[in-house]
């Protein structure tokens, strides 16, 4: 697993041990990262939040492509040492957070977010669940993406957001949403 493009471009990331987590393929992310720098045009000064985090390389690749920071939030524990391990190696401490628990026990927003990325296990509904606590606790604002990795053939329904675009990607289908006018 690598970074795609940006700063780190090519530089090697480490994976969770054990199956509690099943890291986004690099073609997969490459993809969705394409969707999104046409919508965004640049991630410079974005703040981001990367949900159900894994190894960290969705927002490391944020960071990579000029993200101001990212918070990175996972459970397992063995995934949260690959996150930590992967910003000590990037020397990215500065821009990064990292916050060990579920995506459940986030709190209330202090802020908005420009981007949020989400790649919960597959066939659970967990990404239409924290996006409505995130909707309802102030993590989602006017101007925020968010990009939500799915199975292929898992619905999704989410009050309050629109689909602006989505794209399967062998397995995975990669959904863009914005706040519903």
């Amino acid at each position: 697993m690598r970074v795609i493009a940006g700063d780190w471009r090519g530089r090697k990331l480490v994976a969770p041990k054990g199956e509690g987590t099943r890291p986004t393929a690099d073609r997969t992310r490459e993809t969705l990262f394409n969707m999104l720098n046409s919508r965004l045009g640049s991630f410079e000064g974005l703040s981001v939040l990367d949900l159900f985090a894994g190894s960290g390389a969705l927002g490391i690749e944020a960071l990579s492509r000029g993200a101001e920071h990212c918070l990175f939030v996972e459970q397992d524990a063995e995934a949260v040492k690959a996150i930590k391990a992967n910003i000590a190696a990037l020397d990215a401490r500065k821009r990064s957070t990292v916050q060990a628990g579920s995506v459940m026990s986030l709190g209330p927003a202090k802020a908005t977010h420009d981007l949020i990325l989400l790649d919960p296990p597959y066939d659970t509904g967990a990404g239409q669940v924290a996006l409505d606590r995130m909707l309802r606790l102030g993590w989602i604002g006017p101007a925020t993406w968010i990009a939500l990795e799915t199975h292929k053939r898992e619905e999704i329904k989410l009050h309050g957001l629109a689909i602006e675009a989505e794209r399967a990607v062998g397995k995975a289908k990669l959904t863009i949403l914005r706040l519903a006018d």
